[in-house]
């Protein structure tokens, strides 16, 4: 389904990421991952040598990282997707420490938005290609106390639509994937759900009462990689057990 494409996968070590570079090398797919843990050369090189479909590239900044995955796959890369993750800080808004709000934009849409800008004239040059960022549906609903988290998710959301209407025309997709509930120790660390009354909790709020799987979530992102999802852009789609 993904034979030949070339694919940059950032953040590969959180949240969706290692199960979204599994399923995009078990589909054909060549993936170069970015993380900031490849700066150790022998963490780099452990990643690699776990599966042969994968290369491996330090989180860098954006113009940088896309240059070296760009060099790797001769001049082109069919798809990004940014995995782009960055704390839930619970807070007030009267006592939120505003520094928080912008780390969290320029990790959640300031770096994404300029490694999609890197990439996007290999993308024209080549005819097309695509742009997919994990976001959440967290500012589909709207999460008291976590307004600085949801506001950032809710910028990326935005920045799909604009860019997909800005895009369309040189037949670059852009699409969000938008979890939430899903079963990953970047958002529900394994000592939360070991807590059975917090954990019921959670599920209450989720209509199939269950955490979604990482390795869901990444077959979602597999198919809008793929051909057979070439007339979708400018959605953000919930993937959050019926929450949205």
């Amino acid at each position: 389904m993904l034979a030949g494409k070339k694919i940059l996968v950032t953040a590969v070590t959180e949240f969706v990421g290692r199960p979204t570079a599994d399923a995009l090398a078990a589909e054909g797919a060549q993936v170069v991952a970015s993380d900031p843990s490849f700066t150790d050369a022998a963490a780099r090189k452990a990643f690699e040598a776990e599966n042969a479909a994968f290369q491996a590239a330090e989180a860098q900044a954006p113009a940088d990282l896309a240059a070296e995955a760009l060099e790797r796959f001769g001049g082109r890369i069919d798809v990004l997707v940014s995995n782009d993750g960055f704390p839930a800080i619970r807070s007030a808004v009267d006592k939120a420490d505003p520094q928080d709000m912008r780390d969290g934009l320029e990790a959640l849409v300031t770096r994404p938005f300029a490694l999609a800008g890197a990439l996007v004239p290999a993308m024209k040059a080549a005819g097309g290609g695509k742009l997919l960022f994990v976001t959440s549906s967290a500012p589909m609903v709207g999460l008291p106390n976590y307004s600085m988290y949801a506001t950032a998710r809710g910028a990326q959301n935005a920045m799909v639509k604009s860019l997909a209407r800005e895009l369309a025309r040189d037949n670059i997709l852009v699409n969000a994937i938008a979890p939430n509930f899903i079963e990953s120790p970047t958002y529900f660390p394994e000592e939360l759900l070991a807590d059975e009354a917090a954990k019921a909790k959670i599920l209450a709020n989720i209509p199939l009462k269950r955490l979604g799987k990482p390795e869901e979530v990444a077959q979602l992102i597999a198919f809008f990689a793929s051909d057979k999802c070439g007339f979708v852009t400018g959605h953000a789609l919930p993937i959050a057990g019926g929450w949205v």
